[in-house]
């Protein structure tokens, strides 16, 4: 089993997207007006509109804009770099600006315009960098 992507679901799909392809320099791919995402070898961003949770059962399956327990996670060649180009976002709320963590690598913690937090992260140490490699 492989983990393939992860949804956030807005009320403002277009402001959202708009936000991540200038936070990670990526496009993204528009599937429909409701669903865009981005692929990464790793996996993918798919950012929803609220239209869509009708096809999952419900508006009342989840709500836009209310999360507080998940950190979406970008790794980047060097967070330093990335947080002096985010500075030039006016509407970026930086939680933490980079910052070497206990287990190696140097964190950059932001919200998106929805409120989730967002992690770009730079492996540093030794033991950190391996854990990235390529196999």
């Amino acid at each position: 089993m492989n983990l393939s992507s992860i949804r956030i679901i807005t009320a403002d799909i277009k402001r959202l997207v708009q936000f991540y392809e200038t936070a990670t320099g990526i496009p993204f791919r528009w599937y429909t007006d409701d669903f865009a995402e981005i692929r990464t070898s790793s996996g993918a961003l798919a950012i929803g509109s609220t239209r869509t949770l009708s096809l999952f059962g419900g508006n009342s399956i989840a709500d836009a804009a209310s999360n507080r327990s998940v950190i979406i996670e970008f790794l980047v060649d060097d967070v330093d770099n990335k947080y002096q180009q985010l500075s030039n976002i006016t509407s970026i709320d930086v939680v933490q600006e980079p910052t070497t963590m206990p287990w190696g690598n140097r964190s950059l913690l932001f919200r998106d315009p929805d409120g989730n937090l967002v992690n770009f992260f730079t492996p540093v140490s030794q033991e950190a960098q391996k854990r990235f490699e390529e196999k």
